[in-house]
């Protein structure tokens, strides 16, 4: 590397001409190749920003400007030019650098991220309080044109357009978020992008209108109010600037020299402006410009080719659901399936293909997804609402009152349930069975393999109630595929195993764990646990758990969540309703914190939810 290893701050490219920063845009795209496709990672997203991000820094002086990125799928070129060059090889491996924006990390992130449409609001924020200090720095928010589809983002739109102070929002438009964007603003951003003449034609206008001696200004307001009557026509940043910003735009986002002009000519404005830029994700290398989508988040992969390094024949959750759905879609016309931009990720894609008209992406708008299933669930119709654990957080109050309140027969399909891994704290979905619980009307429930998956979907739609199925990243265990379809009673547990002395009653995806540890326990110490798939958290089954409650047996609970609120603390409770002593129940979870990002096994030896870990834990309280 000729320059990107002796950049340890962002001072030390701004001394850099124009030729010397093209090769470093050069040398930083073969960084973000070389160390994805060893570890995975988001690299269309970044491939996609490096003449942006290069410019940001070149015009700006983090971290007295803030630089907020949106989701921070794109934030890897803003590490390499913070500092980050010599740990770059370590990110999203445990206890490297972040997949993204991380204050603990560096003094140049601004703001964490990981979840879509946070960073307008978040430049508001540090906006609002520069300006009750009295300070003079610059605040820009870097948003994507799929985040902009998020409610949030235009609630901080509204706000931040009656600033009359110092703002520039950057919209890099790239003409998708992970799947191809849709809706209203998807549409209105390919009008502005085939007229970007407008604006120019605009400015020179104005200019030349203002020139003209003692009537200059007459004939530009009157010019004015009729632009006002005709924009709405013609223009491409009308939106923008009904929300009060100064729009600019669109502007090709891989000409440096164009940038870094924009960029400072607006620096200082006292008033919101906002920057249109085109970027095409995957700039740079042929294979994610060619299947953007699927660089967006990738698994390691071979550079040559841009063919995943690791295949197998076992299915995914993920694909298995999708299956089913598709397969019970053909057997009801009342089934719909609903998405947040996450239609590949979460497999509504294979239902999309066979029913298009019945398949609903609202883009990442969490929270109209859930409330439009309540009113299509109310109207006769079988919405399944497809999304991750972690993104349902973000639609809480639409569970509770719109869907739940009113008894409306949603199905929650949790896709990503569980540790997921390298993307971390923003991504684990461990908060789940403690979020949804203890809302009334509601199931929720956890498959104990992928062929347990498929009986629990088609279950969930009978139960004419609000259901949440939740079900962890990656690959099944391999199991037999029943072909026939079966409904699961309502709140009933399968047993297993019989035994005596210790009862390990598991939830969703550590049923495999407890059966294997049933396993080493026997071999051990001569002891056949009793091991029971508990199938639900809310109804639990109380006669076969208190059937094996007793003062000679330990109960241990088992699941891939945090022990707060969740499946374990359900059972106490139960314990306590019936006046049970409950210091034979040991509670086997996740701990009381977030949890950081690393290989998802690992994650699980740590938080004490692998084999080894809950065999020894049994054998502690056993004495």
């Amino acid at each position: 590397m000729q320059y990107l290893q002796q950049i340890k701050s962002p001072d030390d490219i701004k001394t850099m001409n124009m030729s010397e920063l093209k090769v470093l845009a050069q040398e930083i795209r073969e960084t973000l190749i070389q160390v994805v496709s060893e570890n995975g990672g988001h690299l269309a997203p970044n491939l996609g920003v490096v003449e942006l991000t290069l410019a940001l820094h070149m015009v700006f002086h983090t971290p007295e400007d803030k630089i907020i990125w949106d989701v921070g799928h794109q934030s890897y070129v803003h590490k390499l030019l913070t500092g980050r060059y010599e740990q770059f090889h370590t990110v999203r491996t445990l206890d490297g650098l972040s997949g993204f924006p991380k204050r603990s990390e560096s003094e140049h992130d601004a703001f964490g991220a990981g979840h879509s449409s946070t960073s307008i609001s978040a430049a508001v924020g540090f906006a609002k309080a520069r300006d009750l200090r009295g300070g003079k720095n610059n605040v820009i928010a870097v948003i994507g044109d799929g985040a902009m589809t998020g409610g949030m983002a235009f609630e901080a739109l509204e706000n931040a357009g009656h600033m009359d102070s110092n703002i520039i929002v950057i919209l890099n438009d790239n003409e998708m978020s992970i799947d191809p964007n849709v809706g209203a603003l998807a549409e209105y951003l390919s009008r502005a992008r085939s007229n970007p003449a407008y604006t120019k034609s605009k400015d020179d206008v104005e200019e030349l209108l203002k020139k003209i001696p003692g009537i200059g200004d007459k004939m530009f307001k009157a010019a004015d109010k009729l632009k006002d009557s005709l924009k709405y026509l013609l223009v491409p940043g009308v939106l923008f600037e009904e929300f009060g910003f100064k729009y600019y735009g669109p502007i090709n986002g891989h000409d440096l020299p164009a940038l870094m002009t924009v960029l400072e000519n607006v620096k200082g404005i006292n008033r919101p402006v906002l920057i249109h830029v085109e970027t095409k994700k995957g700039k740079g290398y042929a294979p994610a410009e060619k299947n953007p989508d699927l660089f967006h988040g990738v698994s390691p992969f071979h550079i040559q080719t841009g063919e995943l390094k690791k295949k197998s024949t076992v299915p995914t959750y993920t694909s298995v659901f999708g299956k089913t759905l598709a397969e019970l879609g053909a057997q009801d016309d009342r089934i719909v399936g609903i998405t947040a931009a996450m239609g590949k990720g979460t497999g509504i894609n294979v239902f999309q293909e066979q029913f298009p008209a019945r398949t609903i992406d609202v883009g990442i708008a969490e929270e109209h997804a859930v409330t439009m299933a309540a009113a299509m669930a109310l109207d006769g119709y079988k919405p399944v609402v497809a999304i991750y654990s972690t993104f349902l957080q973000r639609a809480y109050d639409q569970v509770m009152h719109d869907v739940a309140l009113q008894n409306a027969p949603v199905v929650f399909c949790l896709d990503r349930a569980g540790l997921v891994g390298d993307d971390g704290p923003t991504h684990h979905g461990i908060f789940d069975v403690s979020y949804l619980r203890h809302i009334p009307n509601m199931v929720c429930m956890a498959p104990k393999d992928e062929n347990e998956l498929r009986h629990m979907l088609n279950s969930a739609l009978t139960y004419n109630c609000p259901v949440a199925m939740r079900y962890p990243r990656g690959e099944g265990l391999g199991v037999p595929m029943d072909e026939a379809l079966q409904v699961l009673p309502l709140g009933k547990a399968e047993v297993l195993q019989e035994g005596d002395k210790v009862t390990l009653l598991a939830l969703g995806s550590m049923v495999h764990i407890a059966e294997l540890a049933a396993e080493r326990l026997q071999a051990e110490l001569g002891i056949t646990p009793t091991v029971i798939n508990a199938r639900f958290a809310k109804p639990l089954d109380a006669d076969t758990i208190l059937q094996y409650a007793g003062q000679d047996t330990l109960l241990v609970t088992l699941e891939e969540q945090a022990v707060t609120g969740g499946f374990g603390s359900a059972v106490l409770e139960l314990y306590n309703q019936h006046g049970i002593d409950a210091r034979n129940v040991l509670t086997i979870g996740i701990a009381d914190s977030f949890v950081q990002h690393g290989n998802t096994a690992r994650l699980k030896e740590m938080q004490g939810l692998d084999v080894e870990s809950v065999v020894a834990k049994v054998k502690e309280r056993l004495g």
